[in-house]
């Protein structure tokens, strides 16, 4: 049995990415639970045409769990331009192909693993047909992740409620691991749409409830239009708290360093979108620990061609691997720390 501390990192898209990379050369053993939610661009078009669950966040999860090959990492990335396969990563493609050859979801992301050497495992939350609903406050019921992203971002309307229809069950492994974790992280990501149909999942919020691991959630650098524009660091917090139910977030992990000020100007103008901070007025009283650290990564992003102005845009904010990853290790050994103080 391994005696390395086990992470379970749980979301999906560019968020968990973050996260996932920050661990990856980390001592860790450590486990991705990712969303199956994402019905838009290629992965919906995948869904529709073939009827496979879709494979581009947990393509992001295992891409960021790659060894350090860049050919391999570039492949599974690359977009394709022109014809029939116009708008299709290569990665979602092998994917897809990879459940159909082995007949499971699961097995094509195992597999898939095995290609690129990853450092860890990559578990799809569920292997049902997950579908994503949401009713706004004024009512409208609003059908599929993508839809509801992009109702969010043209309306600006906020969301009541979200739920997924038929019900579907945490994967077996998924459990297993948020069962016998060290530490449970909740990534950074669009909160509607990327984290919280992790926790629709029937068996997965019980898991939660039942494990013996602290739970960080790393909150956005950035609000996002539409979705959490005028969202403090507890509003965060509490939308996460509200879906899991029983059990409360142990560590809250939030930026305390301003970008650039050319950057929050080009934010702000692009993309109507502000830097997440602490609201200062609710700092007492708190369930969890609050934990600011200077997040921000100095680095010039690197853009494939095929990524268009807005997306490029919004890598320019993003975490710093190295320095997500030592909060996390602290926060694990800190966990270790307080169990020997208690029992002292």
């Amino acid at each position: 049995m391994s005696s390395r501390k086990k992470v379970v990192v749980i979301g999906g898209g560019t968020g968990t990415f973050s996260v996932l990379q920050a661990l990856r050369d980390s001592p860790f053993e450590i486990s991705a639970i990712v969303s199956t939610a994402d019905d838009g661009g290629s992965t919906g078009i995948l869904r529709d045409e073939l009827g496979v669950l879709p494979p581009g966040d947990l393509r992001q999860a295992l891409v960021a769990l790659s060894a350090d090959s860049s050919v391999l990492r570039d492949l599974f990335n690359y977009r394709f331009k022109e014809g029939s396969l116009s708008g299709h990563s290569f990665g979602n493609l092998l994917l897809s192909a990879l459940e159909k050859v082995t007949g499971k979801f699961d097995q094509a992301v195992l597999e898939a693993g095995k290609i690129l050497a990853i450092n860890g495992q990559v578990i799809p939350v569920t292997t049902d047909q997950m579908h994503l609903f949401a009713q706004t406050l004024d009512g409208k019921t609003v059908s599929g992740e993508h839809a509801i992203e992009q109702h969010l971002w043209s309306e600006k309307e906020h969301i009541n409620k979200l739920w997924i229809e038929p019900a579907c069950t945490v994967h077996p492994l998924a459990r297993q691991v948020i069962l016998n974790a060290d530490l449970i992280v909740i990534a950074p990501g669009s909160i509607y749409t990327s984290l919280i149909p992790n926790l629709l999942v029937d068996g997965v919020c019980e898991a939660l409830h039942k494990t013996k691991a602290k739970i960080a959630y790393v909150v956005n650098l950035m609000t996002e239009k539409g979705q959490t524009g005028s969202f403090s660091v507890q509003d965060f917090a509490a939308l996460i708290e509200q879906y899991i139910g029983e059990r409360q977030i142990d560590y809250v992990i939030y930026n305390n360093r301003l970008p650039a000020p050319g950057l929050l100007d080009l934010y702000k103008k692009e993309m109507e979108r502000s830097p997440v901070k602490v609201d200062v007025k609710r700092r007492k009283s708190l369930p969890y620990r609050l934990v600011g650290a200077n997040l921000l990564s100095t680095k010039p992003p690197i853009i494939p061609e095929s990524v268009d102005r807005l997306a490029a845009t919004r890598t320019l904010i993003r975490h710093d691997a190295k320095k997500l990853a030592r909060v996390l290790a602290a926060l694990l050994y800190l966990n270790e720390a307080e169990k020997y103080l208690t029992h002292a």
